[in-house]
């Protein structure tokens, strides 16, 4: 018996674990997992700036349990998902492709697995905002004297 495995064959080519930081990216893929207790959504992104990071790659998860709805619901709206199937409470796999938006991630770790964790969504339109904002968080000012510098 075959079995289709998706990516298997890229495994090793631009996929990355343990992605961290603030980054622009594209859907790649997308599929909704059926499990009785937890279903979810595993997306796998494509990071597009910084130039730095450009065309890796990382899959994490959005479940869609009740508890969990918020967060896509956050994801879906920042990144431009389709208003009416949204309203009409659908999300199509074909329909997530290609989207854009800025994401926060960090590598998590539970259980001796590790996941790769969707902090925070923005919309596309904010990444030169919030990619200063990034560079400077971690790159805090030289100065004399404060911290404000003087």
């Amino acid at each position: 018996m075959r079995r289709q495995i998706p990516g298997l064959h890229s495994r090793n080519q631009g996929t990355e674990t343990g992605v961290s930081g603030v980054f622009l990216v594209r859907v790649d893929r997308a599929w909704y997992r059926r499990h009785p207790q937890k279903s979810f959504l595993e997306l796998r992104f494509v990071v597009l700036e910084p130039q730095s990071s450009t065309n890796r790659s990382f899959t994490s998860r959005l479940y869609c349990t009740e508890r969990a709805l918020w967060k896509l619901y956050w994801f879906l709206r920042d990144f431009g998902y389709d208003v009416d199937l949204l309203h009409r409470d659908q999300v199509d796999e074909k329909a997530l492709l290609n989207l854009v938006g800025v994401v926060r991630t960090s590598p998590k770790t539970f259980r001796a697995r590790s996941y790769q964790d969707l902090d925070s969504f923005a919309p596309a339109g904010e990444w030169e905002v919030l990619s200063c904002a990034a560079t400077d968080e971690f790159d805090p000012p030289k100065g004399r004297g404060d911290s404000d510098g003087l």
